[in-house]
């Protein structure tokens, strides 16, 4: 990890004489309309890689992930540099860091420790109705704290719950597609793509209005067939009972860190509504002061979670930092090699992918269920938040004009980035995470394409029955 930091602040120190002036007379950011399609191939190697490398040389990426990751991101960074100049490549460097890649990861790091901290005392025992009712109270939980934060608080307890189970994978996928995807569906404060649309002037209410019955038909579903399945399997395995029964009774170890949950929430909202208009640059970027004191809160919180939180409960709880040093690795690597993807994609019908852009209208008018597939597909496998405006904005942009007279369109829009976050490990920030929670605790999870399977086998039927009742 301090070799890949150490890496980048190297190439953006090397650029700080020529970017001072290159920011002193204005940036000229990545030009999406210029770039070809060629440029998305450090992404695409990047994902290949995610996907490909621990199954074809497990003990290699294991070891070497983060250089990987590295090299990915200097794959764009290089050439980029070499075709547009090294102060355009070291702007888009630091606007990356600062603006994306640090508040993503300080985000994920302070909800990480402060929910490792929560401790369920006792023993829950994993049968079907037992882990179908963790599944639907993190589903409910994820739009009022976070798919991040529900995820983070539930995770230990269900895989804790059925370590005594031989079938347990499942859990964890339904888990990702519930809980750190689909129920964050109904506020802004479940998904960074809705927050987005609420900074954009979204109604906090408005989702909670137009994706409650699609939320709610979904999860129903996906919760019967979980049950369904937890059902046959348990039975195929003798319904186990735990080995040593736990004489501990049931309740919570770590309660202060529920407050510092909520501290979380409220910081997170609370930078989007104070806007005091004042900030700072670097090197070109403009960083906002309510994101950067938002951050620094966030650190704090974190820093207080881990001093009043024993280390006994820690311990117990099974909480090691593996997991958020694998997501801050290969995430650098996504961000970075994922700009002129995004750049291309904002470009519209300039760009390299105008014939998808095009898609989404038909003589005039708004092809819902188009909005929805192709928001979510490329939700799928790039940074939902920015895919989400850049459809928003296709279809306008103006707030008002959405909610009332295109409402099934900004429906289509938001449902498609927050649902399909689940089709892949990478669509949503707990996702992978997740993945790594229970790969960390013994739990053998499906590989890139694995997992595809799954998703793809499961939710594209629900996606497909939502756009006929929906939709069209």
């Amino acid at each position: 990890m301090k070799r890949l930091f150490a890496t980048f602040a190297a190439l953006a120190l090397t650029a700080l004489v020529p970017l001072s002036a290159y920011a002193a007379g204005g940036h000229h950011d990545l030009n999406g309309a210029e770039l070809s399609i060629i440029w998305t191939i450090p992404f695409v190697c990047m994902l290949l890689s995610i996907a490909i490398g621990p199954l074809a040389v497990p003990h290699f990426w294991h070891h070497h992930f983060g250089k990987v990751a590295l090299f990915w991101g200097l794959a764009f960074l290089v050439p980029c540099a070499m075709v547009y100049g090294l102060p355009l490549a070291a702007y888009q460097l630091i606007h990356v860091l600062f603006m994306e890649y640090i508040p993503f990861i300080v985000l994920l790091f302070a909800l990480f420790t402060i929910a490792g901290g929560v401790r369920l005392k006792g023993q829950l025992v994993g049968t079907p109705i037992v882990n179908t009712g963790l599944l639907a109270l993190g589903t409910i939980l994820a739009s009022w704290m976070g798919t991040t934060g529900a995820a983070m608080l539930l995770i230990r307890p269900l895989l804790r719950a059925n370590e005594h189970r031989k079938y347990r994978m499942h859990a964890v996928i339904f888990f990702i597609f519930l809980v750190a995807n689909i129920g964050g569906s109904l506020t802004p404060l479940g998904d960074p793509p809705l927050f987005l649309g609420f900074l954009k002037g979204v109604s906090f209410f408005w989702t909670t209005i137009h994706l409650f019955c699609k939320t709610a038909l979904l999860s129903v579903i996906l919760l019967g067939l979980f049950f369904l399945l937890d059902t046959v399997l348990y039975g195929k395995e003798g319904k186990p009972k735990p080995a040593t029964p736990s004489t501990e009774k049931l309740g919570l170890d770590g309660k202060v860190n529920l407050l510092l949950l909520g501290g979380v929430v409220v910081t997170v909202l609370l930078s989007g509504i104070w806007k005091p208009e004042a900030g700072f640059d670097i090197y070109g970027t403009h960083v906002e002061l309510q994101n950067a004191a938002r951050d620094v809160i966030l650190l704090v919180l974190a820093g207080a979670s881990l001093s009043l939180t024993t280390k006994e409960c820690r311990k117990l709880n099974n909480f090691t930092w593996e997991p958020i040093l694998e997501v801050a690795k290969l995430f650098i690597g996504i961000f970075i090699s994922m700009i002129p993807a995004i750049a291309i994609l904002r470009a519209g019908t300039d760009g390299a992918l105008s014939g998808v852009i095009n898609m989404v209208f038909h003589e005039g008018q708004p092809s819902n269920p188009m909005f929805f597939w192709l928001t979510g597909i490329l939700s799928s496998f790039l940074d939902n938040a920015p895919t989400y405006l850049v459809f928003f904005n296709t279809a306008g942009g103006d707030a008002m004009h959405l909610m009332n007279d295109w409402s099934e369109t900004l429906a289509a829009i938001s449902a498609g980035a927050v649902f399909m976050g689940a089709v892949t490990y990478i669509g949503n920030a707990p996702n992978f995470m997740v993945r790594s929670i229970a790969e960390d605790q013994g739990v053998k999870m499906p590989s890139f394409f694995g997992y595809m399977a799954w998703s793809v086998g499961i939710l594209f039927p629900c996606f497909a029955l939502i756009t006929y009742i929906f939709f069209i």
